[in-house]
């Protein structure tokens, strides 16, 4: 790794230091009509006003008579020798040009674009001069912005700066990984058995260098990084995929995969299963991903189905992590709650920006980073504002919280943490749960039913009948803080159910303009990725958009996934043989069904807090489901039977 690094870095110091700034200056010239024509009605002698119709095709001509080699030679002769380019102004109607000179000498960039401005105007000239054309009746040029100071173009001399530090790195890696699989294969073959020696046990001080790095400590930055940096704010160039948090994530993967092949760590046993799930979901988004190569689908349309494999990358991180990478179960204990913790923070962000009437991530501002979501502004309902805190939008922020919360009132429940003060416990649940109505949104209310109505019947008497009072001081509470609230969200469930909700109608309506979509590709769909709302429209509903994008078999592999998840609640309250653990079964239960009803309110996946949280969870599950199988298979194996004293070897007395 290091030579290959270090080599990389200077490639890229070699590459600043060579390689030139580039400057660019533009001009744009318009056509005017000739004065004869500008006479007639309706311009009455004002050339500006007729700069349309028939002259877009004559600055066609002069715009494929600039890019000629005959005209390349004439400018050279004239000075012009670096790159040029003559165009249509973007987004324009009108006959308007734009001219652009590239180069490293700033000052004789500018030179080159005045000429060629002025040869742009000569060479309409001599057109219509070999056409015969009478003066009263030549078109004319008229530059409208004059050659501009040249500016300075860094972009691409970054990128292959970065390109070369990257690709060197990323070589590195590889061949490292590939030089341990043989060094490890070779240990392994040329080894001999060596008896081994009684070492002294040395004690390591335990600190932030020397503490070894396993996939909890992998997953606590990616949870740090997905909860505080707001999910909006991604690069550039991988668009709402691009969050730090999933390129993280793809590191953690190519880590695993590194100490897999390395021989350091081997899938945790019992928790395949999830694993498989997820590859149906690999075919089901393979197959999408065909299905757009194999039709013509635009350029926007194919960037959207890499982004999609990448996203789908992320999910497998996350999943592979948690349910193959966590080999101990007291580190996924500590990986949950700091899972809870985190969210409590983030829920904590959102009661201030209800109350402030804000959002504090507007204010967070990462250098490389930028928004990936159009028009994130403060939203409001009714007098309130909704809340979203580190996310891209309140549906988000309700549906994180939604599936986290059930795992807050686990750990507060949890005989283990009995000894802790009851508010460090329950501060959580009081963030969480109370953060949620202030979302003014159906998916949240929706979300905290479920969670009640999965959790509390299976709670012993005592326990059941105090959370619904707790349930019921909570509405009075809200009634008396916050006046209004309660109002507004039985009025959007009464507007629902009446069918007078403008929102709703919105989006039935949509569920009918899928249709065509999916009779043209009903089996695999357009492409994961694809159906983007800059294209064609948010649908609001996540089955939906699954129907769009990746078919019939796409949505039987979404639904697998959410069964598997409420399978590993079942599975690991069924094997439980504590109370602890047949509480978090249950949690793994509710959090499941959660995410499996409101998926049909919003389009879940596509945030990526959201589907962060919700894998992670899903391979927390199979995670705990493989510790509680091993167990159960430990307890069922017989314990060897001790000899009896009869046939016991008598000591010999020495003489």
């Amino acid at each position: 790794m290091v030579p290959f690094t270090l080599l990389s870095l200077l490639g890229g110091a070699y590459l600043y230091v060579t390689v030139p700034v580039s400057y660019q200056s533009q001009s744009s010239v318009a056509l005017l009509d000739s004065s004869a024509v500008a006479r007639l009605a309706p311009t009455f002698g004002n050339p500006l006003s007729n700069a349309g119709g028939s002259l877009i095709v004559t600055a066609d001509v002069l715009i494929r008579t600039l890019e000629s080699s005959d005209a390349a030679r004439e400018l050279s002769a004239r000075g012009v020798t670096d790159p040029y380019t003559a165009g249509f102004a973007p987004a324009s109607d009108s006959p308007l040009l734009v001219l652009s000179v590239t180069g490293t000498d700033r000052a004789k960039v500018l030179r080159e674009t005045n000429a060629l401005t002025t040869f742009a105007g000569e060479q309409l000239t001599a057109l219509q001069e070999a056409a015969k054309v009478p003066p009263a009746y030549l078109v004319q040029t008229a530059p409208i912005v004059l050659p501009q100071t040249p500016v300075a173009k860094s972009k691409s001399r970054y990128q292959d700066i970065a390109a070369v530090v990257i690709l060197g790195v990323v070589s590195a890696f590889l061949l490292s990984i590939l030089m341990e699989g043989v060094a490890v294969v070779r240990r392994r073959r040329h080894a001999a058995p060596r008896p081994k020696q009684a070492h002294a046990p040395q004690r390591v001080r335990a600190g932030p260098l020397n503490r070894r790095v396993d996939a909890t400590a992998i997953l606590t930055v990616y949870l740090v990084l997905a909860f505080f940096v707001p999910s909006n704010l991604a690069l550039p160039a991988l668009g709402g995929v691009g969050t730090p948090a999933n390129v993280f994530a793809l590191l953690g993967l190519l880590w695993y995969l590194a100490t897999w092949l390395g021989g350091r760590i081997l899938p945790a046993p019992g928790t395949r299963p999830t694993r498989v799930v997820m590859c149906v979901l690999g075919l089901a988004v393979l197959a999408a991903y065909t299905a757009d190569a194999s039709r013509e689908s635009s350029h926007e349309e194919v960037l959207g189905a890499d982004r999609g494999l990448i996203g789908f990358l992320v999910w497998v991180s996350l999943v592979v992590l948690t349910s193959a990478g966590v080999q101990d179960r007291g580190r996924l204990d500590v990986l949950m709650r700091r899972v809870v913790v985190m969210g409590s923070v983030v829920a904590a962000i959102g009661f201030y920006d209800f109350f402030a009437a804000t959002n504090i991530a507007d204010s967070l501002h990462v250098p490389g980073l930028q928004t990936s979501v159009a028009q994130v502004n403060v939203m409001d309902r009714g007098a309130f504002t909704r809340p979203r805190a580190t996310t891209a939008q309140p549906l988000e922020f309700a549906g994180m919280l939604a599936i986290l919360l059930p795992f807050a009132i686990q750990q507060a429940l949890d005989p283990v943490r009995r000894h802790l003060h009851v508010l460090r416990r329950w501060s959580p649940v009081l963030l969480m749960g109370g953060a949620l109505p202030l979302t003014v949104s159906r998916t949240s209310i929706i979300g905290l039913l479920l969670v009640a109505l999965v959790m509390v019947p299976r709670w012993k008497p005592a326990r059941r009948w105090a959370a619904i009072g707790v349930m019921t001081a909570s509405v009075a509470v809200f009634k008396v803080l916050i006046p209004g609230l309660i109002g507004t969200i039985t009025g959007l469930f009464a507007s629902f159910l009446s069918n007078s909700d403008s929102s709703t109608q919105a989006r039935t309506v949509k569920y009918s303009a899928i249709v065509p979509y999916l009779r043209e590709h009903p089996l695999f769909g357009r492409g994961f990725g694809t159906f983007t709302p800059d294209l064609y429209f948010f649908t609001d509903n996540q089955y939906m958009l699954v129907l769009a994008e990746m078919g019939v078999l796409g949505l039987v592999a979404l639904l697998t996934l959410f069964v598997t998840g409420v399978h590993h609640g079942g599975a690991i309250r069924r094997l439980a043989r504590t109370e602890s653990d047949r509480e978090l079964g249950q949690a793994f239960f509710a959090s499941s069904v959660v995410a499996l009803v409101i998926s049909a309110t919003f389009d879940s996946l596509s945030f990526p807090m959201f589907a962060g949280m919700f894998f992670l969870m899903l391979g927390a599950g199979g995670s705990y489901l493989g510790f509680l199988r091993r167990e159960a298979t430990a307890a069922a194996v017989p314990a060897p039977r001790r000899a009896s004293g009869a046939h016991l070897p008598r000591p010999v007395e020495s003489r």
